[in-house]
C-alpha cells in the first residue's frame, strides 16, 4: 500500500513541473511500411491494465466495438483500438487498457504495452500541422531534443470516441442551455484545447449563449495571447479585464498543459484576478483536488454543454 502511495504522490508532484505520464503501447502494422509505430495515452486516463479477458459480441455493435467484457461486476464496452486508427496486430489483441474518461468507463483493445515514461510538456508537439490530425493530438519526442529521438503519437481519445459511436454525441441544445452571457461590452472568453473536436462543442456551447471568444490550441498559446492582450489593453488605458472576461482551459496539451497556464495565471499580478475554469476529461476526485491547488476557480468535466454554461456564469457573476 505505501508503495501505491509513493507513485500516486509521485504522480501528483508531477503536476507542479509541467510534466506528466504516458503509457506507450503498440497496436500492429501500417498498411503502408509495414511498421509497428508507438501510440501513447495519459495516465492519469488509465484505471488499469489487463490481459485481454473473454468478449461477448453485442448484437448490432457499431464498428471498431468488439462487445463487452465483465470485469469484478462492471460492464465495459470494449473498443477495437488498431482497427480504428488503421493497424494490423501481428499477435492479436493482447491487453485492455480500462480508461476513465469524460465520465465513462471503456476498453482499449491493443496488441501489446511498452512502458511508461515521464516527460516534460515541452517534450510534446501538436500534430494538427502534420500529416497526423485527425485521431492524434500531439506527437512525443520520447528522447528529447536528440535527432534520433523515439516518437510516439498521443491519441485523441474525444475524437475516437466521437466517431466510433456518433449516436451518443449530443450536440449543444440552444433550448435547454440557458440564458445569454452577459459580459463586458468588447471582452471574450479566453480557451484553450488541444482537441478539434472539443473546441467545435466548445464553441458550440459559447455560441449558443452569446458568449464571444477566442480558440487556443495550446496552453502555451493561451499564455502568450494572454500577454498580447493585456499589453494592448494597457495601451489603450484599460485593464486586463477590459479585454479577458474568463480563462477557461483543458489539462492535457502540449507545450504547456492547464495545470502550468493556470499557475502562471495565478501567480502573476497581471492577471491573478482573471478567473479561470478548468475543463478537463481527467475527471475525478484526485484531478479535483489538483486544479484547487493551483488556484483555478472551477472544474467541470467535459463534456455537457449546460453545466460548463453554468459554470461561466456562476464564475463570472461572482
Amino acid at each position: 500500500m505505501s508503495t501505491v502511495q509513493h507513485e500516486v504522490d509521485e504522480r501528483t508532484n508531477l503536476i507542479s513541473s509541467n510534466k506528466f505520464e504516458l503509457l506507450l503501447f503498440r497496436l500492429g502494422n501500417d498498411a503502408v511500411n509495414q511498421r509497428s509505430e508507438l501510440f501513447g495515452i495519459n495516465v492519469f486516463k488509465v484505471r488499469e491494465i489487463v490481459a485481454m479477458p473473454e468478449i461477448t459480441a453485442v448484437a448490432g455493435a457499431l464498428p471498431h466495438n468488439l462487445g463487452v467484457v465483465n470485469l469484478r461486476g462492471q460492464i465495459i464496452p470494449v473498443i477495437d483500438l488498431p482497427s480504428v486508427v488503421g493497424r494490423t496486430p501481428t499477435t492479436g489483441l493482447n491487453i485492455m487498457l480500462v480508461t476513465e474518461f469524460a465520465r465513462s468507463t471503456q476498453g482499449f483493445a491493443v496488441e501489446s504495452v511498452e512502458e511508461i515514461v515521464r516527460l516534460d510538456w515541452n517534450q510534446v508537439l501538436s500534430a494538427e500541422s502534420s500529416a497526423a490530425g485527425g485521431m492524434v493530438t500531439s506527437i512525443a519526442r520520447l528522447d528529447g531534443d536528440a535527432e534520433d529521438t523515439r516518437l510516439a503519437q498521443v491519441l485523441d481519445v474525444e475524437q475516437i470516441l466521437r466517431q466510433i459511436a456518433p449516436s451518443g454525441n449530443k450536440d449543444v441544445d440552444s433550448e435547454t442551455i440557458g440564458a445569454k452571457l452577459k459580459i463586458k461590452p468588447g471582452a471574450v472568453i479566453l480557451a484553450a484545447d488541444d482537441s478539434a473536436v472539443a473546441r467545435g462543442l466548445i464553441g458550440q456551447a459559447l455560441d449558443a449563449i452569446s458568449a464571444p471568444y477566442i480558440m487556443c490550441k495550446t496552453g502555451k498559446e493561451a499564455w502568450e495571447k494572454l500577454q498580447v492582450l493585456h499589453a494592448g489593453a494597457t495601451a489603450e488605458g484599460k485593464t486586463l479585464r477590459d479585454k479577458v472576461a474568463l480563462m477557461l482551459t483543458d489539462l492535457e496539451m502540449p507545450e504547456m498543459d492547464g495545470f502550468t497556464l493556470t499557475r502562471n495565471i495565478k501567480q502573476d499580478d497581471r492577471f491573478k484576478e482573471l478567473p479561470v475554469i478548468i475543463h478537463s476529461s481527467l475527471s475525478g476526485t484526485t484531478n479535483e483536488d489538483h486544479v484547487r491547488s493551483v488556484g483555478a476557480d472551477a472544474y467541470v468535466a467535459k463534456f455537457v454543454a449546460e453545466e460548463l454554461a453554468a459554470t461561466i456564469r456562476e464564475v463570472i457573476t461572482h
